[in-house]
């Protein structure tokens, strides 16, 4: 039995704890904290606690302080040396979580700063689960010296050994500047909100300085701009709570490693459902547009309360390309769709990128892809013939071809030249391709096609209009439809628009398990 000076100590040793605890948990003070409240953002554990499951969160690394002392250093006591690190869970699914303190120097990078992130990196790849990273901070410890950019080099060293691997998500909340925006960008996600998020490699000040342009941080690289203009962030949320409400909701699509398939999630929507408006909505000029988002809504398994049924990445970047997550029959798949709204669908140099990354990530964590292709080719352009549409575009060649998860294409009505070969077709390992009835597959269309091919008739022609009417008509008979593609076995079925649903579903069914050996290598060359 404990002697009462035995349970004196102890308690003083307890006592000892919870003082150490309280006084980390308090971060950078009552003032730091009242800042950081001020710009209008949380603080890094109220972010993992509004993330995470309620109560699942079990913190690493509480202890951890600066070991550097240069530079006044070793008068600064750093609670959690500036990140709280740890794992918990979303959905009753286990992952790992770093959130960046800024109301402790800045939450800036150092040596013990790095080691807490690679340990948590290091156990996520262990056990096969994601890993979710809260970005908040002024950049390198500047104290730190090289100690710091070492930390960065093992952490972007980690980002890129485990990509494919396990999912990375990232949520920039706050500055994100010079090298420390390059974890993020080897990640596989990255979420910013507006008003508070902040990426760029140099800030105003040195824009300003170097080339003399008058900026601001919203301009330079706040949430919109850096998905809008720079295609770094999938999503720009408009409060930090709807964020990591999206990140909650972005992993349900995912496994939590390689070594699985995303979980099946049945939502009770009948897997024969048929649509006979479906085709309503897609108008028979090939040149009228429509928004592919209805035909997305209408086929994929629909949430019983009404809510979206897809959750979409880079709604704002590359409109002319649709990609999504989305599920068919439970399984959750990846969709690319043209939309013909924006740049008539054309593929150009941001949707070419933007879809090709979407189908490696699909590849690398077993979700099927089912494309969408409504497409009337290139778009055309100097500014797209120097800016490296050629490989830019072949990015998409190699990734579809690279591929071995299952690839569903259906042509809902256009796919002209090399972006017929670009969305997928069977050349390029698409399991199955299907046709509605209003597909053109051809070299190109009809308009063009008929001015070259029959040129030199046209240049003798009294009426070379009419003659054109003739001969568009002509071309378009034999190519405006998807059977003689069919005949030649290009395509595996011409499908009833309101059976699109079914018939992708036992498509996909059929070859969920398939398996498709490649070449032993140790890595291919994607163009860059």
């Amino acid at each position: 039995m404990a002697t009462r000076e035995d349970k004196q100590i102890k308690d003083k040793l307890l006592a000892d704890l919870k003082e150490r605890q309280e006084k980390i948990k308090a971060m950078g003070g009552r003032d730091g904290v009242a800042k950081q409240k001020k710009r209008g953002k949380l603080t890094a554990r109220e972010r993992i606690d509004r993330l995470l499951d309620k109560g699942t969160f079990c913190e690493t690394g509480m202890f951890a302080t600066n070991r550097g002392t240069a530079l006044g250093m070793d008068k600064i006591q750093v609670p959690a040396d500036g990140v709280v690190t740890g794992y918990g869970k979303i959905d009753g699914r286990k992952v790992y979580v770093y959130a960046q303190d800024f109301t402790t120097v800045g939450g800036s990078l150092s040596e013990i700063h790095a080691a807490k992130i690679c340990h948590i990196m290091d156990s996520a790849a262990k056990v096969g689960c994601p890993i979710i990273s809260i970005n908040d901070s002024g950049g390198a410890r500047i104290q730190d010296g090289v100690d710091a950019l070492a930390g960065y080099g093992q952490i972007f060293y980690r980002n890129s050994i485990f990509s494919g691997v396990i999912p990375q998500i990232c949520a920039i909340l706050g500055p994100c500047a010079g090298g420390g925006v390059y974890s993020p960008a080897l990640m596989d996600f990255i979420f910013m909100v507006k008003g508070i998020s902040y990426a760029f490699i140099t800030g105003p000040q040195v824009v300003k300085a170097v080339m003399g342009e008058e900026i601001n941080p919203e301009e330079l690289g706040g949430a919109i701009t850096a998905q809008k203009k720079a295609g770094v962030a999938c999503r720009s949320e408009n409060s930090e709570a709807e964020c990591l409400e999206s990140i909650r909701e972005l992993l349900g699509y995912l496994p939590s490693s390689n070594r699985e398939r995303p979980k099946r999630v049945d939502l009770g929507d009948d897997p024969n459902r048929i649509d006979p408006t479906l085709f309503d909505i897609v108008p028979a000029s090939p040149n009228k547009p429509y928004d592919i988002h209805k035909i997305i809504e209408r086929v994929f398994d629909q949430e019983p309360n009404g809510k979206k049924n897809y959750f979409e990445l880079f709604p704002i970047f590359a409109t002319n390309i649709i990609t999504c997550f989305a599920r068919l029959n439970g399984w959750s798949v990846g969709i690319i769709a043209q939309q013909p709204m924006s740049k008539a669908g054309c593929l150009d140099i941001d949707a070419c990128d933007k879809a090709s990354r979407f189908i490696r990530f699909c590849d690398a964590f077993n979700i099927p892809i089912i494309n969408l292709v409504d497409v009337p080719g290139y778009l055309p352009g100097t500014d797209q013939e120097w800016g490296g549409i050629i490989r830019h575009g072949a990015k998409m060649l190699y990734a579809y071809s690279e591929a071995t998860v299952p690839k569903i294409t259906l042509t809902i009505r256009k796919a002209y030249g090399g972006a017929y070969l670009g969305m997928c077709c069977k050349d390029l390992g698409a399991d199955t391709v299907f046709c509605w009835p209003t597909t053109e597959l051809a070299v190109m269309g009809p308009e063009g096609a008929a001015a070259v091919i029959f040129r030199k008739e046209l240049e003798k022609a009294e009426d070379a209009d009419a003659l054109l009417q003739e001969k568009i008509q002509e071309y378009r008979s034999i190519f405006a439809n998807p059977y003689r593609a069919a005949e030649h076995l290009h395509v595996d079925d011409v499908i009833d628009p309101a059976e699109t649903r079914p018939r992708l579903i036992k498509a996909l069914e059929m070859v969920i398990d398939k398996m498709e050996p490649r070449p032993k290598k140790k890595h291919g060359i994607i163009p860059t």
